[in-house]
């Protein structure tokens, strides 16, 4: 914005802090000149005649006397006060307005793209250390947000590229053979086409979900979770995994559209990364005070901590994940997680100790 200039603040602090001692200085001396006024009569030289011809021997000063004595001390003293007021003031403003000009400094720093600065206002609690942890933490979110966009964009390149890079191939060998079957051709084509749209439609349905760009309606969790487990019985069927679902009304506000989305992400990821034969998928819902949850179980493989940790991040597989006929897009987690904080909700992740995933999603309860 384009501001006039004006006068710093340690210099207003400064003028402030001179302007209190000045004026405090000054009442002091006019509550001594009221009270000394009351012991020291005003005599002028008529009344002093009359009172000496009356035989009153007076003593003391009179008020005049004392005027002219008292006004140039109290001037001096006022003097001294301002002096005192300014110099002290200009010290202990700067003094006051160190941590914010630390605050500035990293401010700046910011704004010309360095995230990786931090304040670490030492000294004990106060406003200003409140205002640079703050700042110290949304930095470091903003950090972490940039990095995570710049690994999204890399991989989004990456993965995009991958189905061009195919077809351009495959159709390079298909003009220098004339005499290759076109069918194959055409198929493999298909594929590499189809998986190509279904990266598209998953990067536009994450950054919808990002953008919250819908209207919130009320949404029943029990209802979503028993269409993707009817949907998705079949492919579960296939790879030989039951599903269980139970669990009461969940009712929740949001996008039904994504929410089932979101769901039938969960419940895909569940059958698709589980045992090669006998495997089974447990889904439920309840209500709690405050809010409705979605639990997603899966049996499966070992997983670590580690490993789990990293699996909502986009284009991200964990083992034996990127290989075989049912590796997704990589955008599975990525999309549930993004649509659960579109939400208002949390997404938690944790390995079973029988081997196998559990996804829990909480979201806040319908008012």
């Amino acid at each position: 914005m384009n501001r006039r200039p004006g006068l710093s603040a340690r210099l207003k602090l400064t003028f402030s802090y001179a302007g209190i001692v000045v004026f405090a200085g000054a009442l002091l001396v006019a509550v001594a000149w009221v009270f000394a006024l009351r012991w020291i009569p005003d005599i002028d030289a008529s009344a002093f005649h009359q009172v000496v011809n009356c035989a009153v021997f007076v003593t003391g000063p009179r008020r005049s006397d004392l005027l002219r004595g008292f006004a140039p001390a109290a001037a001096a003293a006022l003097a001294f006060l301002l002096a005192f007021g300014l110099l002290g003031g200009w010290f202990l403003a700067g003094r006051m307005l160190a941590p914010l000009a630390r605050i500035s400094s990293a401010a700046k720093l910011a704004a010309n793209g360095s995230l990786a600065h931090r304040i670490r206002l030492p000294g004990r609690a106060d406003e200003f250390s409140e205002l640079a942890d703050v700042f110290d933490i949304m930095l470091a979110r903003l950090e972490a947000h940039v990095a995570e966009q710049q690994r999204f964009a890399a991989n989004a390149s990456h993965e995009l590229r991958t189905p061009l890079a195919i077809t351009q191939a495959l159709l390079e060998v298909a003009d220098n053979d004339l005499n290759r079957d076109t069918d194959e051709l055409v198929g493999r084509l298909r594929a590499v086409n189809t998986r190509a749209i279904d990266l598209t439609e998953a990067l536009l349905l994450l950054s919808r979900a990002e953008k919250r760009s819908f209207a919130p309606v009320p949404v029943d969790l029990s209802l979503i979770a028993e269409e993707a487990t009817e949907t998705l019985l079949p492919l579960a069927e296939k790879h030989g995994v039951t599903i269980e679902t139970s669990g009461d009304a969940a009712p929740a506000e949001g996008s039904p559209a994504l929410l089932l989305q979101l769901t039938t992400n969960l419940v895909h990821n569940a059958i698709v990364h589980n045992l090669p034969a006998g495997g089974a998928v447990w889904v439920t819902t309840s209500a709690r005070r405050g809010s409705v949850v979605l639990t997603v179980e899966n049996t499966g493989e070992m997983l670590t901590p580690q490993l789990v940790s990293t699996l909502v991040e986009p284009f991200l597989r964990g083992t034996e994940r990127v290989r075989g006929d049912h590796a997704g897009v990589g955008l599975g987690l990525a999309i549930v997680k993004s649509i659960t904080h579109a939400h208002d909700g949390t997404l938690t992740l944790a390995p079973r100790a029988a081997g196998g995933l559990c996804a829990t999603v909480q979201l806040p309860v319908a008012s």
